[in-house]
């Protein structure tokens, strides 16, 4: 039987959302649901209990060691882990599983994904026009809030490092003909609304990239970490579309900017980075963009 895992910060206004929708899905496929709860001051772990989740309640604060928590527990294989604001179609599970297949070599995969970027500043969504054409996001697990491992593929590694960049690391265990994207599985991923708050997430992405690419240079991490590829949005996108030069503008500046802020010390510690506008949003209404 599957286990889906969540490891949940602080996630009372998306958490109802997401088990909702896996519930709808349990008439195709049986799986468990464990909802690893880590430093919490909201109602997340008791949404998650009413919801007939599994639920590890740690104050521990973190991702990787929450999934590690969660792991211990976990009844069965395939494991798929999956973001507590992703709201899942009903045969998702199943396609997902369906897909993983030792015969063919298939150890993980991945839904398709869409960005929805109503509602955002205009230059949010410059970026997401580039970035959503990335090659990077053909062949990565990242980005999608969502990834199933066989059991098989599991064996690859022992525990998530104490690390944020948990998708990073997934996607270092297998190769690219070992992993596959399911088109006839879309989930929509929540663009932040404002520049701030995405120049804030991809500050946090960069520093979590840049530290699991060094620890693997270092042996600290047993796995190689794909290169990032600095030029493709000129290469791949702008060159083959012309039209987007325009959004390239915006969305080099925001890329740069991130690169220069993700080289300073962070001001505070920080173990749990994410973008905090659709959580906003999800609970108070709409977010003015800015």
């Amino acid at each position: 039987m599957t286990t889906v895992i969540i490891a949940a910060h602080n996630e009372e206004s998306v958490l109802g959302g997401c088990l909702e929708a896996l519930e709808r899905g349990r008439a195709r496929a049986p799986f468990e649901v464990i909802v690893s709860a880590n430093a919490c001051t909201d109602a997340t772990a008791q949404i998650a209990s009413e919801r007939g989740a599994t639920v590890i309640d740690r104050a521990e604060p973190g991702k990787a060691s929450a999934l590690n928590a969660a792991e211990q527990t976990a009844p069965s294989h395939p494991h798929i882990f999956l973001d507590a604001d992703i709201t899942v179609p009903s045969h998702a599970v199943d396609e997902l599983v369906r897909a993983l297949d030792a015969t063919s070599g298939r150890l993980a995969a991945v839904p398709r994904r869409r960005v929805l970027v109503t509602g955002r500043s205009w230059p949010v969504k410059c970026f997401y026009a580039i970035n959503t054409r990335l090659p990077v996001y053909r062949t990565g697990l990242f980005g999608r809030g969502m990834i199933a491992v066989s059991e098989e593929g599991r064996r690859r590694f022992d525990r998530f490092p104490t690390m944020i960049a948990d998708d990073l690391f997934l996607d270092s265990q297998f190769g690219d003909e070992e992993k596959i994207e399911v088109p006839e599985v879309e989930v929509t991923v929540e663009a932040p609304y404002t520049t701030r708050d995405l120049l804030r997430r991809l500050v946090r992405v960069r520093r979590g990239n840049a530290a699991m690419r060094a620890a693997a240079a270092n042996g600290a991490v047993d796995s190689t970490v794909r290169d990032a590829d600095r030029w493709a949005w000129l290469r791949v996108v702008v060159l083959h579309e012309p039209h987007l030069v325009f959004a390239a503008v915006p969305y080099l500046a925001i890329t740069v900017a991130a690169a220069l802020l993700a080289r300073r010390a962070p001001r505070s510690h920080t173990p749990w980075g994410r973008d905090e506008s659709t959580r906003r949003q999800s609970s108070k209404g709409v977010v003015s963009p800015a």
